[in-house]
């Protein structure tokens, strides 16, 4: 039952919410997978860019929350 209570990720003095970390990481993957899918051009077989990289950062935040950061 302790395994349900969120838990707060702490650097140095101040603590963070887990999901503002792995928030935060997913952006950086997310813009590292746009630009590998920039360099392969696949961008141009999507019709809404802006889309699917949102949709892949909430993908990243959900698999590092769920994976890395569990609450």
């Amino acid at each position: 039952m302790l395994n349900l209570v969120p838990k707060e990720i702490a650097i140095g003095e101040i603590y963070f919410p887990p999901l503002l970390i792995s928030g935060f990481i997913a952006i950086i993957c997310t813009s590292l997978t746009v630009r590998l899918f920039n360099t392969v051009k696949w961008y141009r077989y999507v019709s809404n860019p802006p889309l699917v990289e949102l949709s892949i950062a909430v993908i990243y935040t959900v698999l590092i929350s769920t994976f890395i950061f569990p609450s």
